[in-house]
């Protein structure tokens, strides 16, 4: 009777109704793009089109989660769901009521953020910033899911503006943290590629792809970022690009192919310079190569 084995308790499987996928839209909503500066109701199209993307999300199944972020030159906050409370909304013409609040509310804040920009100075996106706010919002929802859960978690990053240098350590460190949360992190350029954006996607196993046109856009938002990651394996998808994984150097915030690397911080300068900027580093100013003498040969 001591030697009765008692059946070993079995984990809980995790179904597909406990599986949450969440997405988070960075929308780059700078008034410098180019794009944007040409056209004046581009930004009206762009923002339909990441409006319809998201209720596509929520379509797919009820435990789906969503976030809508936007991205300016000076700050970087979320649109939906908003720090406020949340919108009374009744049904229009048969529309989901879920659906009507996404749009409400989207079109509602970023209307009161581009209101408040006052400046008419011309800067970049922070871009790094809202991907480490987007990071933030997703480590804190992965603590407080219910319990036998898991959580699929996505940043889906849309933008019209050039490569920024100037945020290059800012890129490196929200790659890598989004790589360890198991974060894959997707971008879809608008007017011109982002070797450092393409970088981030090729670290987190995410999708690059530059829209040929801004017309189509909802229609490669459905066919590209819409699937979740393991369901893309078995579609067909664009190729992938070439990934340019040039370093920006310190000095002059520029892409370079060949550098000096501080052995200390490992910076990178396109320059040799005798002083770190960085940290502060002394080095020794590289001199001429030693030429060792030549032996004679001893005459017999």
């Amino acid at each position: 009777m001591n030697n009765i084995e008692l059946p070993a308790e079995k984990e809980p499987e995790i179904t597909s109704a406990d599986e949450i996928s969440l997405l988070v839209v960075i929308l780059d909503t700078n008034p410098t793009q180019k794009m944007l500066r040409d056209k004046q109701n581009q930004l009206t199209n762009i923002v339909d089109s990441v409006v319809a993307f998201s209720n596509s999300h929520l379509m797919q199944k009820a435990q789906n989660k969503l976030a809508v972020m936007a991205c300016h030159s000076k700050t970087s906050q979320f649109i939906y769901p908003g720090a406020k409370k949340p919108l009374d909304v009744r049904q229009v013409d048969g529309q989901y009521e879920a659906f009507l609040l996404v749009e409400k509310t989207v079109k509602q804040n970023l209307a009161e953020l581009l209101g408040s920009e006052s400046s008419t100075a011309v800067t970049e996106s922070l871009l790094a910033g809202a991907i480490a706010m987007a990071l933030c919002y997703i480590a804190r929802l992965q603590r407080t899911k219910p319990p036998g859960s898991k959580l699929n978690s996505r940043i889906l990053v849309v933008s019209g503006s050039g490569d920024s240098a100037s945020q290059y350590m800012n890129y490196m460190n929200v790659f890598f943290t989004a790589q360890k949360l198991n974060v894959v992190l997707d971008v879809c350029a608008l007017d011109q590629h982002l070797s450092l954006l393409q970088q981030g996607c090729d670290i987190t196993g995410g999708m690059y792809l530059k829209v040929p046109q801004i017309t189509a856009l909802l229609q490669f938002l459905l066919w590209v970022f819409l699937p979740e990651p393991p369901i893309r394996e078995k579609l067909v998808l664009p190729p992938p690009v070439k990934v340019d994984y040039r370093a920006a150097c310190f000095c002059h915030r520029e892409l370079i192919d060949i550098g000096f690397v501080c052995s200390v911080c490992l910076s990178i300068f396109c320059k040799f310079s005798p002083i770190c900027t960085t940290c502060h580093m002394v080095f020794k100013i590289p001199g001429p190569l030693a030429v060792k003498p030549k032996k004679r040969k001893l005459k017999l």
